[in-house]
């Protein structure tokens, strides 16, 4: 598990360097990518996007989220490029093996219409992607991009 941790993080930090760069080349815009709503660092809750990661985890929790926090620094300074961060809660629904997920959670609908809402009309910056809970605070996802937890595919 340990070996997996550590491939994780590194395509995390390697890999979105790398898409980064490519897609200044390629003349990208925007770029958007998934992260984690559940590596800030001890504190108050709920958390909101200014609140910092877990930069002084231990372990293969500090592997994981030194490689989090490494994808976000290469996406949102990706200047000229408007780099989005979506900082998922645990992903449960249709396809996910997971019919509930631990807190903070999220409907994989929700998440597929966060990266919609994303791709028309997201600014710059991370923004927490979860059911309302106390652990992390949705505010500015549901402000500015006009998201909400509640969405669901028509079946």
């Amino acid at each position: 598990m340990a070996e997996a941790i550590e491939r994780n993080a590194r395509i995390r930090d390697e890999g979105t360097r790398n898409l980064v760069e490519e897609a200044k080349a390629a003349g990208a815009t925007r770029l958007i990518a998934q992260s984690i709503a559940w590596a800030y660092a001890p504190g108050a809750e709920p958390h909101a996007e200014t609140d910092p990661l877990d930069s002084g985890a231990e372990g293969g929790r500090a592997v994981s989220v030194g490689g989090v926090i490494a994808l976000e620094k290469h996406v949102l300074g990706a200047e000229p490029i408007t780099g989005i961060v979506l900082r998922y809660g645990h992903l449960y629904g249709p396809g996910t093996g997971a019919e509930a997920a631990a807190d903070p959670a999220v409907h994989v609908d929700a998440a597929a219409y966060a990266a919609l809402l994303a791709v028309e009309r997201g600014t710059r910056g991370a923004f927490n992607v979860a059911e309302p809970s106390g652990h992390v605070t949705t505010d500015k996802v549901v402000h500015e991009l006009g998201w909400h937890a509640g969405f669901r595919l028509a079946e």
